[in-house]
């Protein structure tokens, strides 16, 4: 579907509204791995079931782990360490979280697995995080270094792995939480440079499962078991993170229920930092999902900006420097494509139609350029399930609220 975006600059009420968004994608995923690796049941309170979700419980369903679900709580009957099967095929779709977490997971079980994936997450880096797991004692293979996967678990597993984030942390953070299956404990060792916001949710998110890591010279020793609980998981920063920009358009007063100043999730940096940025230079290599978000405002910024440290963005759904380019391009923008990031300058953008390249970022955040330009239209808009399904009625309620 296309979706026409309303120009309601200089229509609005300057009135406080509030908005709901889902709970942290991020959040529910590091959440659903933990449960299961659990002694015990879990509920998980205001998870997010996005696509993105839903095909990281499902997997989890078919290695063997009961799961029930109710609205947006899930209960989970975890396996206390082992999995209670030792073959399975699995399709992790285009949910990079759990490619990665759930990749970790099985090359540290014992048994034989395949792991398949939509054709954009082949298109996404793991060959990093495959080489670790055959470092450990794990058996990958793939024809090309990437999705389908054939696993054969290692059976004991090395207590020492290095492993390369400058792609994404993502795979420090997978075999952080699979590490409790190594017996007497493993250290993970990351290499390369990427930001660790992410990590630290991780490791917070162990801790409040009853695993605590130990951080020695820069590397990690994992030991121990998770234990079930009960469990609150926050708003989604990164979707919370569209309307506090769009005030930033406006001049409104958009806040979103449950975001607190000091979130687990590294977005939260992005809510803070826009609320009285007006160009100039920016590493968001810390809140990287923002980027898109960032370009999207910054043509209404009185001075230039620059997005810098997010070279990694161009492997991510699509290649994202590209679509800020090629969509502030096709607004009438002036845009500098940089090696890690781009030069945006200000400027008032004319009518143009969105190439979204299957990104729900790339849907969402120029959705908001609309809200000030007329004649923006966002193609294939339904790609926001991936992570938001209803963001577009959300935001339509939000304009009716404000205008």
């Amino acid at each position: 579907m296309n979706y026409h975006v309303k120009n309601i600059f200089g229509k609005t009420e300057k009135k406080r509204v509030y908005v709901e968004v889902l709970g942290s994608k991020s959040i529910t995923a590091r959440a659903l791995l933990i449960a299961a690796l659990a002694k015990g049941e879990t509920v998980l309170y205001n998870a997010q079931l996005s696509d993105d979700c839903s095909a990281f419980l499902e997997c989890i369903r078919a290695l063997g782990i009961e799961c029930e679900v109710d609205g947006s709580t899930v209960k989970i009957r975890g396996c206390g360490g082992k999995l209670p099967i030792s073959e399975a095929n699995i399709n992790v779709r285009s949910a990079g979280t759990a490619a990665r977490f759930l990749t970790a997971l099985l090359a540290l079980s014992e048994g034989e697995f395949t792991v398949d994936s939509s054709e954009q997450m082949k298109r996404r880096p793991i060959r990093p995080l495959i080489d670790s797991l055959v470092s450990v004692g794990a058996s990958v293979t793939s024809e090309n270094g990437t999705f389908p996967l054939k696993i054969r678990g290692a059976a004991s597993p090395e207590n020492f792995v290095e492993v390369d984030i400058t792609e994404s942390s993502q795979f420090l953070s997978a075999l952080l939480i699979s590490g409790v299956l190594v017996k007497n404990g493993i250290t993970v060792r990351p290499v390369g440079s990427h930001g660790l916001d992410y990590v630290k949710m991780t490791l917070d998110m162990m801790w409040s499962f009853g695993v605590t890591v130990e951080e020695r010279d820069g590397a990690y020793f994992v030991k121990g078991g998770y234990a079930a609980k009960k469990y609150d998981i926050e708003p989604d920063m990164s979707a919370a993170c569209y309307f506090y920009a769009a005030n930033r358009i406006l001049g409104a007063d958009i806040a979103v229920k449950g975001v607190l100043p000091h979130s687990m999730q590294g977005d939260i940096k992005f809510i803070e930092l826009i609320k009285n940025f007006n160009g100039g230079r920016i590493d968001m290599s810390e809140f990287s999902d923002q980027a898109l978000t960032m370009a999207a405002v910054a043509p209404y910024f009185d001075n230039p900006t620059v997005i810098s440290g997010v070279a990694h963005i161009r492997r991510q759904e699509c290649d994202r420097i590209a679509a800020i380019c090629r969509n502030l391009g096709a607004m009438g923008v002036r845009c500098e494509e940089l090696s890690d990031g781009v030069k945006i300058y200000p400027s008032q953008p004319r009518p143009a139609t969105i190439e979204t390249f299957g990104d729900h970022r790339v849907a969402m955040a120029f959705a908001l350029t609309g809200l000030r330009a007329d004649g923006i239209v966002i193609s294939n808009a339904e790609v926001c399930s991936k992570t938001f399904s209803d963001y577009f009625e959300v935001l339509d309620g939000v304009i009716e609220k404000i205008t």
